[in-house]
């Protein structure tokens, strides 16, 4: 996506000419008269300020219609709504924890199976669709082992056995890749990350390019009432403006990083996909990471991402908190990885915090 573009469609159209988006609060709409509205009844089925949100994001996303909700995992939960009992979702191995959690719940709840599977072996997932199977769930660039996974095989494969495919667009957001042009049917995010971008809005967004599914998903969305309020909504049209540059700052310091890191003797594994500012790495076992953590001093030891902010996260006890032992242990999530959800700072600053964490963090040698 062109800078340009992202820059004019994150421009509010108000009809006063008002650049900032305004603000909406009110929470009901006067009606002309009996049986007309002016299209705004009820702020949970419609406001002013998340409408002119979600017709950009729509744009952003090449989608007919986009759906802002309270939380990201808010945003999964519409699109479970989709399934019925005995229905099966075919998900990618490797996923942030509260998905899992989710989805979890919905199987035991709801009788919804999420069957985990390998998305990097393509016969693997077309020997597993069944008559059951209804979707297939990925993110592009898993969370948190920064897998790498080409979707575009699955939207062909999705198409011939009539499947939707679902993609958590949260790492690389519409600025590095937009799905549904691609192939999806639909892209969700959790819009607190890169969308937000300054860790001060809970947010989710799902986006879709058919106009039934449009239709069925904003029945849920105004029925659930998990929708965005004015000033949330305006805080991430406001995140729009500057997508662009963050996102482009963050992965010129984490591409930076990870090359640093694959000369560090604390560092046993980088995982870095190359692409976005997230990436993760695995200590030596004669570091510890609690000592790494207390002696932070740039970065900051916190559970999210993509913000302004360098951000480390311990998945073990935090992202991946609620995943069974035996279940953390087959994805390699253990006491020595780490998530980095690399900020816009200097990057001499990013590198020389961690440099000094490390040092202060050896306990030993492992023989």
């Amino acid at each position: 996506m062109k800078d340009t573009e992202l820059a004019q469609i994150s421009l509010t159209k108000d009809h006063t000419g008002a650049i900032a988006n305004p603000i909406y609060l009110s929470t009901a709409y006067q009606h002309p008269q009996l049986g007309q509205s002016t299209g705004y009844d009820y702020t949970r089925t419609k406001n002013p300020t998340r409408t002119a949100f979600e017709e950009s994001f729509a744009k952003l996303e090449k989608g007919v219609a986009s759906f802002a909700t309270s939380s990201g995992m808010a945003a999964i939960q519409l699109v479970c709504n989709l399934f019925k009992p005995d229905d099966e979702v075919l998900v990618a191995f490797d996923l942030y924890g509260g998905t899992f959690r989710l989805f979890d719940f919905y199987e035991q709840q709801y009788g919804v199976t999420f069957k985990y599977v390998d998305f990097l072996n393509y016969e693997e997932i077309e020997n597993q669709i069944t008559s059951q199977t209804k979707a297939l769930f990925i993110e592009p660039i898993s969370n948190p082992q920064m897998i790498d996974i080409d979707v575009t095989p699955y939207y062909v494969l999705s198409k011939k056995h009539d499947l939707l495919t679902i993609i958590d667009n949260t790492f690389l957001t519409p600025y590095f890749s937009t799905p549904l042009e691609e192939g999806a049917d639909i892209v969700l995010h959790s819009a607190t990350k890169y969308i937000g971008g300054h860790n001060d809005v809970l947010a989710g967004v799902v986006t879709v390019k058919d106009d039934k599914l449009a239709e069925e998903l904003g029945q849920f969305h105004n029925m659930i009432g998990a929708t965005l309020s004015p000033l949330d909504s305006y805080l991430l049209q406001r995140g729009l403006k500057t997508l662009h540059l963050r996102i482009d700052r963050s992965q010129e310091n984490a591409q930076k990083l990870a090359v640093k890191c694959q000369d560090l003797d604390a560092i046993d594994e980088v995982l870095y996909s190359g692409r976005t500012g997230m990436l993760s790495l695995r200590l030596n076992k004669a570091y510890s990471v609690s000592k790494f953590l207390e002696n932070l001093e740039t970065c900051i030891f916190a559970e999210s991402l993509g913000g302004t902010e360098t951000f480390i996260t311990f998945p073990y006890t935090q992202t991946h908190v609620d995943m069974p032992d035996e279940e953390k242990d087959k994805r390699g999530i253990d006491e020595f990885l780490i998530r980095l959800s690399i900020g816009i700072e200097n990057y001499s600053d990013i590198e020389a915090d961690i440099i000094q964490a490390l040092t202060h963090s050896k306990v030993g040698v492992i023989s």
